[in-house]
Formats: C-alpha cells, structure tokens, sequence
C-alpha cells in the first residue's frame, strides 16, 4: 500500500521549534515518515509531517506545547503494532515515537508493583523482573511498548485469570493537550479521592494526552505452569466446554480457541503437529497440587465434550514454543494468501452467548470465498477473526466490511462490545455510537474540555 502524503501547507514554523528544540531526534526523512504512517492494520497509511523522539516528560510537555501553540496535531507512538489505525497521522501532525522512554524507573516487590516509561515493552519489563521472581501479565503477543498497551487498554492470553491493562494500571503521568504534566493517582492499591483520572486515560488512544510513565501491578511466578492442547469434534463443542468450565469456577491462566483454518495454518508457520481441528491451548498456574487438580477437572469437561485426551507441554522451552506459535497465528494466517493484507477484528460478548455468537460467525464465513482464521481469548468471550483480503480489490474491501459490519451487530445485538480490546481508532468508529448511543456526546464533551484544538490524535474513536 503506498503512503497517503500529508495535507499542505507544512506547519514549516511549528517544525522548525522542534527541529531547534531536539537536533537529531527530529526527522522528516521519508523511510522514517513511512514507518510511522500505518500500524499492523488494513487501514491506509497517511504519514506525519515529521518524527521525534523524546527523552522525558518534560521533553514531551516542551513538544505539545508547540504543537498546541501551532494547532499541530500528535499522534503518540509507541512500536507501531495496534490493529485499528490508531497511530495513522489522519491529519499529519508530529508523531512522537516513545521508544527512548524506555527506562525501568521502579519496581517494588514488597508491593508487587513498578514504574516504567512508556517505551518500555512487555518483554524488556519481564527480562528484568525474572530474577525477583516476579513478572508483568498483560500478554497481547506483540511485544507492544507497555504506553501502547495502556492508551489502547489491551489485554491477551492470561487475561482471564490477571486482568487486563484496565485493571492491572495504578497509576500514569501524562501530557496533557496544552503541555501540562500530570499524575493521575499514586500506589496505593485503593483510593476515593476524586475522580478517576487513570481509568479516564487508559483506553483513550492517544485522544486526551501523552502518556508518559505508568504504574503497573505485578504477580509472583507460579510455583508451577502446565500447558496442554486439546481439539474437539467441532467448534461450538469446544466453547461449550470453555463456558462449563468458567462458570465451575476452575481458576485458568489461559483459555484459547483455534479453528481448524487457523491450526491448518500454525500447524504449516510454526512447524507444530496437531490435529487440524478446533483446538483449545490450555495453561495452568499455581501450586504443583493446584495445578493437578485444575488439569483433572478440565479434562473430565472436556471428554464430556467430545474432546481429545491433553496433549501435554511441560518443559518451559516447550511451552515458550507452544504459546510463541499462538502469538504468532495472524502471522500464520497470513502466509495463507501470500501478498494479502490482513484485516483483523474482534468482539466480546457474555460467556453465555459465545457459542452462538461463534457459530453465526462460521455461518457467515462458508458464503464467502475469504479467508477469516478465527482465533480468541474465550476464557473472557473475547475472540478474533482476520480477513485475509487484497486491499487494492474494492469488491474484497467491500466483502471484509459487510461481514464484519453482521460480525459487530451480532455482538451488540447480544449485549456485547465491538472491540474486546483492539481499540476503537478508525475501524470501529462506525461503530461506537450503535453501543454506546447518548454516551458518546459525553466522550465528546470531555474530549472538547481537555482538547478544545482537537490536537491529540485526531480522527480517531470518534468524530468531534
């Protein structure tokens, strides 16, 4: 896909403040442009008028308040991997990558929790905890900076067991639209002190503020982890089998589905062996007897369902590859129609409608001759579908839309949300008012307070 450019005229005053105020961390190279004009998403890419790269706070406070005495748009950056446009510059503006925000200032592990910049990634935040026995659980499979998980509230793998960024985050310093520093809480575990600012930012996509420092929970490594696979006859069996299972109240780490296509496909990516059949990938944490005792009442559900009897991974270089080949699904997925774009979306709904939200969807994907991988966190009624289509065939455009247009309203229609956790940024916009309705005049109206030049992202959740 080529590179949409940037509207004219150049804001050449508002970049010459910031070329002065930053020397080499200020670029207008083209490849660097680029590289910051589109995520992992279809959405077109259209590139900011230039890149920067702080190194503090006050350095992203200095550049804001540029930006707002320009009417400049920013567009935060962090490794680039949303799924729904949200760091596509939509107006140009200056996209502030955070990658040399990449400091562990703090970790307690008397209190379970630390403090990063937001350019810190899950993976470098985990490499530095291992050794306190300690680790950060927010897993989306890319190795997304933990700035970028907060501002589009993701979550993964062991979501059902530790929560997502929405409930995982204490506390953050932002940069609010006319440059000012904020904290929004402190460490302590509760407060009633005012209004919630953290839940205020967490999820906002880069629309009311820069995020630049967060505070973060973190959980003891448990004493022992098993991983297993087990495939099913079909795949409403293996949701059912999924719901029995949280409504006993069996305390899994992770839960995830795979269809066949989508095990047709990691089977080939990853050089893994299974059954090409709709397959849960288990996880167990606890004690060594927890552990057991989980992995033995989750196997009686299963056989009650047809399943398979476990295929077990134990060893940690094993699981590491067991799990590395999940994260690596849309990856896989991909290389089914090599020279595709992927058009990824999900859904969540009540544990108790997945299997018939599931199901209509496999309905709605045998009428068309797309591929559409289903994969999904279903221990939270959180699944994904990505449509493997040429973006460049207006008819492929317009198939991947009508069926992820039946795929949302299905959800809405059964209680559910249109982005379990990809984030609403250009994909879901069209959506955001059918679930919210009146709602999103409120989200407007404190947008317009904190925002009022409309800087901070603009065009993205919904339309001011």
């Amino acid at each position: 896909m080529s590179t949409h450019a940037v509207a004219d005229p150049v804001p050449q005053e508002a970049l010459a403040e910031l070329r002065h105020l930053l020397g080499e961390r200020f670029s207008t190279g083209a490849s660097v442009l680029e590289q910051h004009s589109h995520d992992e998403s279809w959405h077109h890419p259209q590139a900011p008028h230039a890149v920067v790269w702080p190194e503090t706070s006050d350095e992203v406070a200095s550049i804001v308040q540029i930006c707002s005495r320009h009417a400049m748009p920013v567009i935060p950056f962090g490794t680039g991997t949303s799924l729904e446009g949200q760091v596509v510059a939509t107006a140009g503006g200056v996209s502030i990558d955070m990658m040399r925000m990449n400091r562990i200032l703090r970790v307690s592990p008397e209190d379970l929790d630390a403090t990063v910049e937001a350019g810190v990634t899950r993976k470098q935040l985990n490499e530095h905890l291992r050794d306190q026995g300690l680790f950060f659980p927010v897993d989306p499979g890319a190795d997304a900076s933990i700035g970028g998980m907060t501002a589009t509230r993701a979550s993964g793998t062991n979501a059902v067991r530790y929560g997502t960024m929405r409930e995982v985050v204490l506390a953050l310093k932002v940069v609010t639209p006319d440059g000012r520093i904020v904290e929004t809480a402190r460490r302590s575990r509760k407060s009633a002190a005012g209004y919630d600012l953290t839940r205020l930012f967490v999820g906002s996509e880069g629309t009311l503020g820069v995020i630049t420092e967060i505070t973060v929970r973190l959980f003891g490594i448990p004493e022992a982890i098993s991983a297993a696979t087990v495939s099913f006859p079909d795949i409403g069996s293996a949701v059912d089998a999924v719901i029995v299972t949280i409504q006993s109240g069996l305390q899994m780490a992770r839960i995830e589905l795979l269809d066949e296509l989508q095990i047709e496909a990691i089977n080939a990516y990853s050089g893994l062996e299974n059954p090409v059949a709709p397959t849960l990938f288990l996880e167990f944490h606890g004690t060594t007897d927890g552990v057991g005792e989980q992995a033995e009442r989750m196997g009686e559900i299963c056989r009650d369902f047809g399943g398979s009897d476990f295929v077990w991974v134990t060893r940690q270089e094993d699981r590491n590859r067991l799990w590395q080949a999940r994260h690596d699904a849309a990856w896989a997925a991909k290389a089914l129609r090599p020279g595709c774009a992927m058009w990824p979306t999900d859904v969540c709904v009540p544990i108790s409608r997945l299997a018939e939200c599931i199901a209509a969807t496999k309905e709605d994907l045998e009428t068309t001759h797309i591929p559409a991988p289903i994969a999904g966190h279903v221990g939270d009624s959180n699944f994904h579908l990505v449509f493997l289509i040429d973006p460049d065939d207006p008819a492929e455009l317009a198939e991947a839309e009508r069926l992820n247009t039946r795929l949302v309203r299905r959800a809405l229609a059964m209680d559910g949300t249109c982005t379990g956790e990809h984030g609403v940024g250009l994909g879901k916009m069209a959506f955001l008012e059918e679930e919210h309705g009146g709602a999103v005049d409120l989200m407007r109206q404190m947008k317009q307070a904190l925002d009022p030049g409309n800087i901070m992202n603009p065009g993205k959740i919904f339309a001011m």
